[in-house]
């Protein structure tokens, strides 16, 4: 989720930037071929960084819900190794008690 908001946040700035960036403002078909141009070429630029912020996303949750998958399984371990402890416990003091 947090790395949701990052890439949303990334977009947004893109945007402003890509939309405070206006072209120059003189005439003719050349320079307005340019200026469009290079605002195309910053969008690609951008999306190119957006798509590779989302990818990294991507692998951080993935790792991350690999991690919580691995905490749950030792949590399980944990839990039947004082199972184990606990039945070999009170094994060991039912013949002491029996004395």
């Amino acid at each position: 989720m947090r790395y949701r908001v990052l890439v949303l946040a990334g977009v947004l700035l893109v945007s402003t930037v890509v939309l405070a960036d206006p072209p120059p403002s003189t005439s003719g078909t050349q320079t307005t071929q340019k200026a469009v141009a290079g605002v195309n070429q910053r969008v690609a630029q951008h999306e190119a960084e957006v798509a590779h912020l989302q990818q990294d996303v991507g692998q951080q949750e993935s790792a991350s819900q690999q991690a919580a998958e691995h905490l749950q399984q030792q949590d399980r371990t944990i839990e039947e190794l004082k199972r184990e402890l606990k039945a070999a416990q009170d094994a060991s003091q039912k013949p002491a008690a029996g004395h």
